[in-house]
This record gives C-alpha cells, structure tokens and sequence, in this order.
C-alpha cells in the first residue's frame, strides 16, 4: 500500500506539474502575471516566492493550478472597513498590504480600509483612516509589483491591469491556454520512447514469417516459418502492416501470395477463413510475424510519436462510441487511478511508465473537450472571439465558466462514487 501511494503520489505529481507548467511558461512569456503556481489542492503545506509568483505545495495530491492575474478577483480579500496593515518602501509607497491575523509586519502602518484601487497600473492606491484616527482619510499610493497578504498567510502580488490575462494578445491567450494539453503529448512521447530505450529497442514485425499455426490455411498451402511475402496479388509488400491489410480484408477470397524462400521465389494461392474479431469479420490464414529490434535513436524516438498517435485515436474513437451509450464505467477518476496505479507499481517501473503515458495522453485529450472552465473551452471562447473581433463581456463569460465548473464538480462527483462501488464495494 504505501508503495502505491508513493507511487500515485509521483505519477500525479507529474502529470499536473507538466500540466500547469505549460500554462505557467506561455503565461510567463507573454507579459501575463503568474500569481501562484500550486502542486495540490487545500490548505498550504509550502510556499516560496520569486519573480512575482508564489510557489506552493498543498496537502492533498489531487490536482494543481496555476492562479494567473485577471483570471479571478484580485482584491477579493479586501473589504471596506477592515483594519489592514501597511508597509511602506523607501519611496514611500505601499510594497505590502497585509489582512491576516495570522501574519505580524513590524512597523507597519494600521489602516481602517475605505476604498482602493488597485487596477489602474499608473495610479494604484489604497486609503483609509489611519491609526485609527477617523477625522482625516489618508491616501496612500501603491507600488506596481506590491503584495497582498491574504487570510491564510498567503502573499500573491497584485495585478494591475497591464499584467492580466485580458492585457495579452489573443494569439498569446490562446497558446496558454492550449500550453496544459501540449504538455501532456509532448510528456507522452518521451516516456513512450523512455519504454523503448528500457525494453532494449523497438519491436517492427517484418513481412517474413515468424510462425505457421498448425491445421491453418497457410499450413495447407504449404507456407513456411521463414518464407518472406514480398507480394500479393501482385502488389508489393515490404512490411507486415501490409501484408495484414491484405489479408485480413479478403476473407473467402483467394489471394496469389508471392513469396521468397532462400533464393527461389513462387507464387502460393490461399483463401483466407472468416473470423469474427472485435465484432468485425476479417480474413486470416494462420501466420504470425517475425519481429526485428530496430535500436536506432531514431527507430525509438519515432516510437514515442507513434504511440502517442495511436493512444490519441484510441480514445478518440472511445469518445466517439460515447455518444451511442454513454456509462459511468467509461470514465475513471482519482479512485480508477489510484487502483490502476497500485496494478502497475506490482508489475514494474516499465508498468508504471506507460500507466503514466496513457493517463497523460487522457489529461491532454480530456483538458480539450470544450466544455466551459476546461482548457478546450477557454480556446472555444479565444475562437469566438476571433470572429466576433471582441471577446465575450467578462460577466456572460464568468457564467459560462461556473456552468461549466459546475458540471464537472457534479460529474467528478458521479464518477467518483462509481469507481469506489467498482473497486472496493463489489
């Protein structure tokens, strides 16, 4: 159990920090404030501060964030009337502005809030009544880059409104936006070429036969392990792929295989048998390939883009078959995974590597759905606004926002509960 739970914890992990560090880094390169980047979900367990954004690990491994400016109200913490603490620079401005009780700042300033702006990047301030003292309201003006000190503790800087995400240039938006989902492909193809390298290479079946099974079709045709099929019906074929899509499409149907044994070559007729596969009918004869090792840098790193490729259609077509019956048991959250993950850590680090290159070719995917409050749905809204040439007004996008969050809080929820009846009440 706690090698399992280590494990979870480090393939969780991994797949939120690439995740989240997508969106950090675009974010970061176009001018947009990073306010906190957080590994884990709840109350804080570490923080550290630098260039502007806190960085935080919070207490439960389930999830991240990355908290970028304009994307929630930044002064929320602030209300008019509450006591605050200020800290000045040696300009005179306010570099912090403090609302914990949690947190002491020596010498600082005692203000009763009465109102504030801290939007306006060329005029930011703060005033109230100093001291208490409620006969004169003093102004006070605020750096660009001061901080707030929330309830918790927790010191965000502020953002004025130059280093918001609505200060960004759509095309800058956008690939933030889609840098989450990236990640994830770009993690997949390099543990997917991770598990080449360990496995010693890449396994290519060959158009050479590898075995003939007894009794079958190719058996009476008189084929042989090692006969190579360079041929069929008189088209080429040079990999074991197309031999397949040959065979398998001809069922009952006779096929002229060319075929090179040694240094003779003949021609050998068979008619593939009809077998029921996945609820398909396809057309067999009875051989399997002879697999090569490619261990070329180059064989293992294509590995990593095909696999991904593959993986992607996958689900694609499972997302596809969803809209003919949809069922709870086609979906997994944090309980599926926990269970897939203490499968995989009995089975190996190879097991643990593709469990993770599988799950993170699922975040990507599943982080492009548009739905509302996902990265596909914030693209969507990038896109309707490139064609309406103005993006939606900020209080209709909200809303389209926690419908969205709603619906997946509601359906976590289900699924959830559906995977702790599947794995631990049955």
């Amino acid at each position: 159990m706690i090698t399992t739970i280590i494990t979870f914890i480090i393939v969780f992990g991994l797949l939120v920090f690439v995740h989240e560090f997508g969106h950090y880094y675009f974010a970061k390169r176009s001018g947009i404030l990073v306010r906190e980047f957080a590994i884990g979900m709840g109350p804080k367990i570490f923080s550290y501060r630098k260039n502007g954004t806190t960085y935080t690990i919070r207490i439960l491994p389930l999830g991240g964030y990355v908290s970028m400016a304009g994307l929630e109200e930044d002064t929320e913490e602030l209300q008019k009337g509450m006591p605050v603490s200020l800290i000045l620079d040696v300009d005179g401005s306010v570099s912090k502005i403090n609302t914990s009780q949690k947190v002491t700042l020596e010498a600082g300033i005692p203000v009763e809030l009465l109102d504030w702006d801290l939007s306006t990047p060329d005029d930011l301030w703060i005033e109230g009544y100093e001291n208490g003292e409620e006969d004169q309201v003093k102004r006070f003006k605020v750096a660009h880059d001061a901080l707030l000190i929330g309830k918790d503790g927790l010191a965000l800087q502020i953002a004025p409104a130059d280093v918001r995400f609505q200060a960004a240039s759509l095309p800058a938006r956008m690939m933030t936006n889609f840098a989450g989902p990236m990640n994830n492909f770009i993690l997949a193809i390099i543990l997917f070429a991770l598990i080449a390298l360990l496995q010693g290479g890449v396994k290519q079946a060959t158009n050479t036969i590898g075995q003939v099974q007894e009794n079958s079709i190719a058996k009476k045709a008189g084929l042989k392990t090692g006969d190579t099929i360079t041929a069929i019906n008189g088209e080429k074929t040079s990999t074991w792929q197309e031999v397949a899509t040959k065979i398998q499409p001809a069922a009952s149907k006779e096929l002229k295989l060319t075929v090179r044994r040694a240094d003779q070559t003949k021609t050998v007729s068979v008619t593939p048998k009809t077998k029921t596969v996945n609820g398909q009918k396809v057309g067999q004869i009875g051989i399997i390939a002879k697999e090569k090792i490619d261990r070329s840098p180059l064989a293992i790193v294509t590995y990593g883009f095909t696999q991904t490729w593959f993986v992607i259609k996958q689900i694609g077509n499972a997302l596809v078959s969803m809209f003919h019956g949809f069922s709870l048991n086609d979906l997994g959250g944090p309980v599926a995974m926990f269970s897939l993950t203490s499968q995989a850590s009995e089975s190996g680090i190879v097991s643990v590597i593709t469990l993770t290159a599988l799950l993170s070719v699922n975040l990507g995917i599943l982080n492009l759905l548009p739905i509302p409050a996902l990265d596909g749905g914030k693209l969507l809204l990038n896109i309707i606004e490139a064609i309406r040439r103005k993006p939606l007004a900020p209080e209709k996008e909200m809303i389209i926002t926690m419908i969205g969050f709603a619906f997946l809080m509601i359906l976590m929820f289900l699924v959830t509960w559906n995977d702790i009846q599947r794995y631990f009440l049955r």
